[in-house]
């Protein structure tokens, strides 16, 4: 049996700042089965906040804004396909960086 999904979402003082408490509230109107949302203490992203983190995926998502949980919501939760422009370029490596 799979491990239930969860969505982290920072609530640190630098995330906060940028608008975190409202990409908590938005992820916990979208209400989706099976899926906890639950606010996180620091997750050592902050100069990229607001953090989403979705376990046990393990996508880190950066720079969210309440506007950007509709797509995480239909495409990554429900669709299996996580938000490409969303992710968190530290931790989600592309090769396209390692081209010359």
């Amino acid at each position: 049996m799979p491990e239930p999904r969860c969505v982290l979402i920072c609530q640190n003082r630098s995330c906060l700042n940028n608008g975190s408490a409202d990409v908590l509230s938005a992820f916990q109107a979208a209400k989706v089965s099976g899926v906890t949302v639950e606010s996180s203490p620091c997750m050592g992203q902050c100069s990229s906040g607001p953090t989403v983190r979705i376990v046990p995926d393990e996508t880190w998502y950066c720079r969210i804004t309440p506007r950007d949980v509709a797509a995480i919501v239909e495409n990554h939760l429900l669709g299996g396909k996580p938000v490409e422009a969303k992710l968190n370029p530290r931790i989600h490596l592309r090769m396209e960086m390692f081209s010359s």
